[in-house]
């Protein structure tokens, strides 16, 4: 032993010295200082060393190192910082003993008084090992590998099947809910409140799951209903109104870190955002399946394309912060971010997990590795915020649609049935006579279009007239190039029709939202067909004219050649919804022999999206023609009746002959009637009512939503990065989901969902809903008890598992854990319906218990965490706003659609427009987030400004001033009666007789002050000043 220290004392000294600079001084050993590291090791192998493995080593250097503290060797406890010279000075001992947070160890029993003295000791001994507590890899030397131990914490599990406690008395109890709460109240020695009045049970329920308080008569019927099922169908009458729909969103909204702007100094609008949140309202309302209602968020492209509802609901990914000012060197960078925000709000919203803390690094303390971290980024790699139009109330364009054809359809059948019964015999013996009048040819002919291109890949389709249909993609600046053959010589002039169509916004003839175009530059080149060297060569057009003109300046027919990209030809202001045409003529004829192939080019960029829609060209040799719409004659028309003329009718094609065909309809009457018909009719067909919408999706088709960008909207793939630094790339990351929460890791592949031929898109979000809604093998079980907790959270003031947003092992143990998976198993038996839950929750004993306080119950329960009373709730700003205008007779009930910064408008609170730069005061000054990251649950502060603001806010005067009125209609002539109805409105009951006594005197005293002061309505102002005040009472904002 003596050789040993001996040999320790060498090495600790030449270890020091050779660290030492020529300026550092060598630190003096104590001269006992290897009999207390003899005494140390003593200790450590007696009771320190079996201490750490126990409660340690498991977290810190064995299978994982949480928190970046290693003990597994005495180097790296050296290292950690976390032990000084003696116990007391060690942040290690701060934390065992429970004077620093978090406390160790995590989540479990304190050390023992013994065991807290070894440590410390151990600690004053220098700390020493005689071997590593552990050996073999660690954390720190490869990746966190995530155990069957991990998958046994507790919200990690299967969802367990509790049986109903058993309880000494079971009088109280209502339902099954109400056995968990009481079993775990006996045990402590406790007993539940008394239940509340029907009067304040009304008013907690219309709190609960409207946010507005119920009317005096509502109040009534609700009392006089002695039924058995008085209560069950108060409940379903508030979970059927509209506005749970409105009160319940908010709560998510919250959540998903909704607001209507990007965020940032710039803070640019999102005007569409508005659309996810009217589709978490209406999926509530309709009581949509939780699973389905989280799938739908994740990937409703994907899985419903044609369900305006599930595009809206992808808005959940794109509601976070987004720069618009994005430098070249902060591209990728900026791209990750954005990533991780949609990854960890999924985490955070639906399982409770932060998993975005393994953006870095592994996980600090949920067995989360950094890998698994960038296989669920992966997911969403390619998608991207994007605005489209979608209709809204397909059910209605439906039923107009199916009315409309009941009208066209015999308008169709007159037309078939006279081509099939006259026209057609009529038209094959012109054929046979070969008499053709060439008069009806017009000047203008349609020549042959040979191929088409567009840079943004929009799509193309020919028409019968000649005219080409555009669809698909229509991005920002786009350019279109055709290519035309004619033998039209010489030819002077060449002509642009922008056509209208039904399929185009505001029938056209531009593919913008108003239907207007902007042609910026409109160019030719020809080239001989027949000299295969030939080379083409620019055409230079002048005097340029159009139908209709968006003014004489920068949009002008002339604008589309006066090489300015800056201007171009436009329709609006009387132009749209019509036929257009521009006229170019050649400033030296073309006259080549044989054909000539034209290649035009036409450039969108002086304005987004403002391609055209429906273009026709023809050419002309006529001098200075008129501008004009008119179809034109096909060049294959002239060809066609030649051969007619001749009788050579066996070389009449298909095509020749469909040309000719339309060529003699039109010139009979019948058919030119018959057809004119339909044409007219078809002019009123309904169209789909569409309005632009804010969705995340990805694939060639979508269009990103950019501002000020150097660089790409997204890349084609995610890498592992090391420390989170896009200039550490590791290996590609392939799609892949949280270890933890799978049971079988190896069978991943069953939730990855390949995409079908069809589709453009990756179907990696689909996967991940997949994985995320299976409660047998995948994430669905952690889904569904965080989801319950939720729901108890917001009825009962704090969730069974009290850190709503952390379910991982530095969130809180839930209070009732069976009761939890109870409640999470109804939820999945209720195939995820949530109103089933809210009811069977608010039909509880537990639910209708009073806020009484019991000194005696406090000290064996003080924060309330077994529910032996009703937990007193202040009111959001949202439903103290909408309550205040609601008694006052001011709310306007007007639902959906855009919102509004104007604090004084009068819609629900939840159509505030939520811009990050812009927020409400009144919602700040009571605590509504600031929709940057998710929030779970809400600050309840009390600040003074809040008393300030009832005092002082105009729309609060004005309510109470409306609410004066109201009370002064129902009662002009008793004040008595007034303070009565007024306190029935605003509280729900009736006042105590000196309760009564005081508002009257409180009223006759102003009044008096008021006369004194010679002001008009002077009883109106007293009843104003007695309705302000009883609105500004406590017991108005804690309706319990």
């Amino acid at each position: 032993m003596r050789n040993f220290t001996l040999a320790l004392m060498l090495l600790f000294t030449s270890l020091s010295s050779s660290e030492l600079t020529a300026a550092e001084k060598k630190p003096v050993l104590p001269a006992d200082h290897a009999k207390r590291m003899q005494q140390g090791l003593e200790l450590f192998k007696k009771e320190v060393r079996p201490l750490l493995a126990a409660k340690c080593l498991k977290c810190h250097g064995g299978q994982s190192v949480k928190g970046d503290f290693d003990l597994s060797t005495r180097k790296k406890l050296l290292d950690s910082g976390m032990i000084e010279k003696t116990g007391k000075e060690s942040y290690l001992m701060a934390l065992v003993e429970h004077r620093e947070e978090p406390y160790m160890p995590l989540k479990e029993k304190k050390l023992s008084e013994k065991e807290i003295a070894s440590l410390s000791k151990w600690i004053d001994l220098g700390a020493p090992y005689d071997k590593p507590l552990a050996t073999g890899d660690k954390a720190e030397d490869g990746p966190l590998a995530v155990t069957d131990d991990d998958r046994r914490f507790w919200s990690f599990q299967p969802l367990s099947q509790p049986a109903i406690p058993k309880v000494k008395s079971n009088k109280w109890a209502r339902n099954e809910i109400d056995h968990f709460i009481l079993a775990k109240q006996q045990e402590k020695g406790l007993t539940p409140n008394a239940e509340v009045s029907k009067r304040t049970y009304i008013r907690r329920a219309y709190f609960d799951l409207i946010g507005l308080p119920p009317t005096p008569a509502e109040i009534k019927e609700f009392l006089a209903d002695q039924s058995p099922d008085a209560y069950e169908k108060l409940i379903d009458r508030l979970l059927a109104s509209p506005h749970y729909g409105e009160r319940w969103a908010r709560h998510w909204l919250d959540i998903a870190r909704f607001a209507e702007s990007h965020g940032f100094e710039h803070d640019y609008d999102r005007n569409y955002a508005y659309h996810y949140r009217d589709f978490v309202i209406k999926a509530l309302n309709q009581d949509m399946p939780y699973d389905q209602f989280v799938r739908w968020q994740l990937a409703g492209d994907e899985i419903a394309p044609d369900n305006p509802l599930a595009l809206m609901a992808t808005g959940f990914l794109g509601a976070g912060v987004f720069p618009t000012q994005i430098t070249a060197n902060e591209v990728e960078r900026t791209r990750y971010d954005a990533l991780d925000d949609m990854l960890n709000t999924t985490g955070l919203a639906m399982l409770g997990l932060s998993v975005g803390c393994a953006r870095c690094h592994d996980h600090k303390f949920d067995p989360i590795p950094s890998s698994d971290y960038y296989r669920m980024l992966s997911t969403f790699t390619t998608t991207v915020r994007t605005e489209i139009e979608v209709d809204l109330d397909p059910e209605k364009y439906q039923r107009e649609k199916a009315a409309f054809d009941k009208v066209h359809a015999p308008l169709v059948k007159a037309l078939r049935e006279y081509e099939s019964g006259q026209l057609n015999p009529k038209f094959e013996q012109w054929l046979k006579q070969g008499k053709v009048d060439t008069s009806h040819l017009d000047d203008w002919i349609v020549p042959e279009v040979t191929s088409h291109s567009s840079k943004g890949k929009a799509r193309f389709e020919k028409l019968d007239d000649g005219s080409i249909l555009v669809s698909g993609p229509n991005i920002n600046q786009d350019h279109f190039t055709f290519r035309l053959k004619t033998s039209v010589s010489p030819l002077r002039s060449i002509r642009l029709e922008t056509l209208t169509h039904r399929s185009l916004p505001h029938q056209g003839p531009g593919r913008a939202v108003n239907g207007n175009f902007s042609l910026t530059a409109f160019k030719v080149k020809a080239k001989p067909v027949g000299d295969k060297k030939a080379k083409s060569q620019d055409i230079k057009l002048t005097n340029a004219r159009a139908t209709h003109e968006q003014n004489q300046t920068t949009l002008s027919a002339a604008s589309a050649i006066d090489g300015q990209y800056g201007s171009g030809w436009a329709v609006d202001l009387g132009g749209i919804g019509k036929d257009q045409a521009i006229v170019f003529d050649l400033e030296t004829p073309l006259e080549f022999e044989g054909e000539t192939e034209l290649t035009i080019t036409m450039s969108f960029t002086n304005n987004v999206n403002h391609s055209i829609g429906h273009p026709r060209f023809s050419v002309t040799s006529a001098s200075s023609p008129a501008v004009k719409t008119s179809s034109g004659s096909p060049e294959q028309l002239a060809q066609a009746l030649q051969l007619v003329q001749k009788g050579e009718l066996t070389k009449l094609d298909a095509g020749l002959k469909q040309i000719l065909k339309r060529f003699y309809e039109a010139q009979d009457p019948e058919w030119v009637a018959l057809s004119g018909k339909v044409e007219q009719h078809l002019k009123t067909e309904p169209q789909p009512a569409l309005t632009k919408v804010m969705i995340c999706s990805e694939g060639p088709d979508i269009k990103p939503v950019r501002h000020h960008s150097q660089g790409k909207d997204f890349f084609d793939e995610t890498y592992h990065l090391t420390r989170g630094d896009t200039d550490q790339k590791g290996k590609v990351a392939q799609q892949g989901f949280l270890q933890v929460l799978m049971r079988t890791p190896k069978e991943e592949q069953k939730w990855i969902e390949a995409p079908p031929e069809s589709a453009s898109t990756s179907y990696r979000r689909t996967s991940l809903a997949n994985w995320m809604t299976d409660t047998k093998q995948g994430a669905g079980s952690l889904l569904a008890r965080v989801m319950v907790n939720r729901l108890w959270q917001h009825h009962m003031g704090t969730g069974i598992v009290s850190t709503p947003n952390d379910f991982g092992l530095q969130g809180e143990r839930p209070t009732h854990p069976e009761l939890l998976d109870f409640l999470a198993n109804q939820l999945v038996k209720h195939q995820w319906h949530l109103k089933p839950l809210h009811k069977e929750i608010m039909l509880s004993a537990t639910y209708r218990q009073s806020t009484d306080f019991d000194a005696d119950k406090a000290k064996l329960d003080p924060e309330n965490k077994l529910h032996w009373r009703r937990t007193p709730q202040r009111l959001e700003g949202e439903a103290i706003r909408d309550s205040i205008l609601y008694v006052g007779d001011r709310l306007d009930m007007t639902m959906y659609g855009p919102g509004s910064l104007k604090t004084d408008n009068q819609r629900r609170s939840i159509y505030f427009k939520i811009k990050r730069s812009q927020l409400i005061p009144m919602m700040q000054l009571f605590d509504a987030p600031e929709a940057l990251v998710s929030i779970g649950q809400r600050s309840s502060t009390t600040i003074a400004p809040q008393a300030l603001l009832f005092m002082n806010a105009d729309f609060i005067r004005e309510s109470a001033k409306s609410f004066a009125q109201r009370v002064q209609k129902l009662q002009p002539d008793s004040l008595e009666e007034a303070v009565a109805d007024a306190y029935q409105i605003a509280l729900g009951r009736k006042p105590t007789a000196s309760e009564t006594a005081i508002s009257v005197e409180f009223i006759r005293q102003h009044q008096q002050s008021y006369e004194a002061e010679q002001k008009p309505e002077a009883k109106l102002l007293a009843l104003t000043d007695f309705t302000h005040a009883l609105i500004s009472t406590n017991e108005f904002i804690y309706p319990n």
